[in-house]
């Protein structure tokens, strides 16, 4: 989530320059908790698909993670494409 002032979009504050460059990129992958949090998860080359996604996120990390905080944890994500398939 970004937050400013409104009116403030364009203030050199608020302004963070980016390098673009032709490589492959990393995606990563982490889950936090108040008391713990899961193993980064490096996505190297390639789109994170559903099955990707639930493959090698939900079923070996985060299965394992919330049963063992207990019955008072809620799993939430941010909607992307894979997390809603």
């Amino acid at each position: 989530m970004i937050w400013r002032e409104p009116g403030t979009r364009y203030w050199v504050p608020n302004i963070v320059e980016r390098d673009h460059y032709r490589g492959g990129g990393l995606l990563v992958w982490a889950g936090i908790a108040t008391n713990g949090r899961t193993v980064l998860y490096v996505f190297a080359g390639g789109s994170v698909t559903a099955v990707r996604y639930r493959d090698k996120i939900l079923h070996p990390l985060v299965r394992p993670f919330i049963a063992a905080m207990g019955t008072d944890a809620i799993f939430m994500d941010d909607n992307a494409r894979p997390h809603q398939t």
